[in-house]
Formats: C-alpha cells, sequence, structure tokens
C-alpha cells in the first residue's frame, strides 16, 4: 500500500512538473522568438521593405486593413507575445522558420497566397483579425506611408 501511494504522488508530481515545464518552456520560446524577429527586422532593414511591399500591393494593403477597426478587447491575444505563443501552438518551430527565411529572401504572389491559405487553415477568423490588428499597428499606425 505504502509502495502504491509513493508511486501515485510520484506520477501526480512528475505530471505537474511536466505541465509547469509546458507553459514556462512556450512562454520563453515565445519572448525568444519575438525579440529575435523583431530585432532582425529592424536592424537589417527588412521592415523598410515590408513596409514598401504592402504600400506597392493594394491587394496585401486592403488585407491588413482589415485590423485597422479591430476591437482589442474583443480580440482573442492582446500583446505580441501572446500572438506568438498562439502562433506556437498553431504551427511547429520549423515552419516558423521556414516562413522566416521566405519572408527575408522574399515571397513569389503564389507564395504568398499559398502562406495566407495556411494562415486561413489553421487560424480562426479571430485569430487572424488580430495578427490584422497587429500588422496594421505595426506597418500603418507607426509609418503612416505604407498603407496610403
Amino acid at each position: 500500500m505504502r509502495f502504491l501511494k509513493a508511486l501515485i504522488t510520484t506520477v501526480i508530481v512528475l505530471g505537474l512538473l511536466a505541465i509547469g515545464v509546458y507553459f514556462i518552456g512556450t512562454n520563453l520560446i515565445a519572448d525568444q522568438v519575438m525579440d529575435k524577429v523583431t530585432t532582425e527586422l529592424e536592424s537589417s532593414g527588412q521592415m523598410d521593405v515590408i513596409r514598401q511591399e504592402v504600400k506597392n500591393d493594394p491587394e496585401l494593403r486592403a488585407f491588413i486593413e482589415e485590423g485597422k477597426n479591430a476591437d482589442p478587447s474583443k480580440l482573442p491575444f492582446q500583446t505580441k507575445e501572446e500572438a506568438t505563443r498562439a502562433l506556437l501552438k498553431k504551427f511547429n518551430v520549423s515552419e516558423l522558420n521556414e516562413l522566416q527565411s521566405q519572408a527575408r529572401n522574399g515571397m513569389t504572389a503564389a507564395e504568398q497566397q499559398q502562406l495566407m491559405n495556411k494562415l486561413q487553415s489553421r487560424l480562426s477568423e479571430e485569430e487572424l483579425l488580430a495578427l490584422k490588428a497587429f500588422a496594421y499597428k505595426e506597418l500603418c499606425a507607426t509609418d503612416g506611408t505604407a498603407c496610403q
């Protein structure tokens, strides 16, 4: 009986530790990914290239502007870190790295459409609207010329 109690206690403690490691690990990875991407985009000048692409592509600009009037209180996440965590739950790290390298090297219209299809298939309408709102805020609100 004593052995059974010790075994059950050990299993419960290990289960709680595994859950804690999962949540803490996800948060750490999300924070690191967000910091890395933001720093890389700003330091390499890629953010300016992205703003220029948005400015030159009316379809992309219209897509992002859908997030302009989104009510932040009704969105599933409020910060970039929460958005990153949500994406990490929907996509694995290798997929996100692949998307990042495609974006860095430039994407054709077909690749952009494939990315949009993948996002729409894995994210809910609310999550997609929240990402549009973040994109609008980052690309258009900080630099009004990107969405004009």
